[in-house]
């Protein structure tokens, strides 16, 4: 246990002298990432840091990775960009929990981290998956919840055409995939053809799983960690993520909770109830919506 752990204070020292590798996401071509079922569907969108986050030096990744079609929210490049410009060179902590999203966007604020002159300081409070996975691996250290969990997969994406369209694709998406395991070895020490398997299969890694692996580097303490509300974006994109589970089409799904959400206004409207008296009244409405989608 001792020569492990010595083991990985060397890999440490020996990365501070180094950059990570970066990763190229310009290339993308046609292929649209987004952020997987699974990974939805075990999201807990209210868990934050206790402390909130009013240090001015925090970063929080608390929601999807990319525009999200619903609210025109979600965790851009550009917003992290604006962020950094703000903290200057000074260390930063960036608290993330988020089910991932747009591959190519979270490629983007890891390489934006990796380059950041101070320490950066990852707090992986309640998921890190999929594109958020990647964009942890740029901590200087990477704190972890004891019930928290990273996940790791290959590039998931929405396609659509014939056969030698889908040969083309996976073709496409190949060096991505490697890309991503590349960052994932070098970070952990993990060997490369472990990180593919798990890759390959989805793997979810618990905390204390983290730490002992590499993945992480030491657990958060539980009272740094708290359950906050869920907001109706999230409700609604739960709600997506389950419709597309079935089998749905992204475009149909999209188009149902469009005009759910277009009869919850009606129904204000009518009945006369103002903007601050409705959200609840959404917000309940689609959270039944999910349960009974549940049940």
């Amino acid at each position: 246990m001792q020569r492990s752990s010595d083991s990985r204070l060397e890999r440490k020292k020996a990365m501070s002298l180094r950059k990570l590798p970066e990763l190229n996401a310009g290339a993308r071509g046609r292929i649209q990432s987004f952020v997987s079922p699974s990974a939805m569907s075990r999201w807990t969108p209210g868990i934050q840091a206790a402390a909130g986050d009013s240090s001015d030096n925090t970063i929080s990744i608390l929601d999807v990775i990319g525009e999200d079609w619903w609210t025109g929210e979600g965790v851009t490049s550009n917003r992290i960009a604006g962020a950094l410009r703000a903290i200057g060179e000074r260390d930063v902590v960036v608290n993330v929990n988020s089910p991932g999203g747009d591959m190519f966007e979270g490629v983007a604020i890891y390489n934006q981290l990796r380059m950041h002159p101070g320490r950066v300081t990852v707090n992986i409070l309640g998921m890190a998956a999929s594109a958020a996975s990647v964009i942890a691996m740029a901590g200087d250290e990477i704190r972890i919840g004891r019930p928290s969990f990273l996940m790791i997969h290959n590039c998931w994406c929405l396609a659509a055409g014939n056969r030698h369209d889908f040969a083309a694709l996976s073709e496409q998406m190949a060096p991505f995939d490697a890309a991503m395991a590349d960052v994932y070895q070098e970070r952990t020490g993990v060997d490369l053809k472990r990180i593919t398997s798990l890759m390959d299969k989805e793997s979810w890694i618990g905390g204390s799983v983290a730490v002992a692996d590499g993945w992480a580097d030491a657990l958060l303490e539980d009272s740094a960690i708290k359950q906050g509300s869920d907001t109706q974006a999230s409700a609604v994109r739960r709600i997506e993520a389950a419709l597309r589970a079935s089998g749905m089409p992204r475009s149909e799904a999209q188009r149902v909770l469009s005009e759910f959400k277009s009869g919850l206004s009606d129904s204000a409207g009518n009945g006369g109830l103002s903007d601050s008296a409705a959200k609840p009244v959404a917000a309940a409405s689609l959270q039944n919506l999910l349960n009974a989608m549940k049940g």
